[in-house]
């Protein structure tokens, strides 16, 4: 059996949407569909425009929570619970080592000023699996 590191991998590493949620500047939730893509050390990156609501939570408290798994719900077998800090990235190389043909629609370029990385640090990630749904297998940084 592969380790829950791999397991996790192999749900964020391929661009996959997601639910992503921020605190408002008055403490409220506010959730988001996005597209995440996952690295070997469990970052993850979002990318997004400056001027977004994402953005303006994410300066404000960094603190953020993706759901993700669930491509079909016929399929409904895994998905992550993910607690994280987000930070913002305008660094090019961040912004090149993201970009795919998908983003063409929203943005001129990678080197396009309304383009941003939102990079996402897990420090507590749950495995959840409907093989045992109440208990989740918990990475933890």
């Amino acid at each position: 059996m592969s380790t829950l590191k791999e397991r996790i991998l192999d749900i964020i590493k391929k661009p996959a949407p997601a639910n992503l949620a921020t605190i408002s500047e008055d403490g409220k939730p506010w959730t988001r569909y996005v597209m995440i893509t996952g690295s070997d050390d469990l970052t993850i990156r979002i990318a997004t425009f400056i001027n977004s609501k994402k953005i303006q939570h994410i300066q404000s408290n960094p603190e953020v929570h993706i759901t993700c798994g669930l491509d079909e719900l016929e399929k409904w077998n895994t998905y992550l619970q993910i607690q994280g800090k987000a930070s913002i990235s305008t660094d090019l190389s961040e912004k090149e080592a993201l970009w795919n043909d998908e983003l063409k629609a929203y943005f001129k370029g990678s080197d396009d000023p309304n383009y941003v990385v939102i990079i996402v640090k897990p420090y507590y990630i749950e495995f959840n699996s409907m093989e045992h749904p109440f208990e989740p297998e918990v990475w933890e940084s």
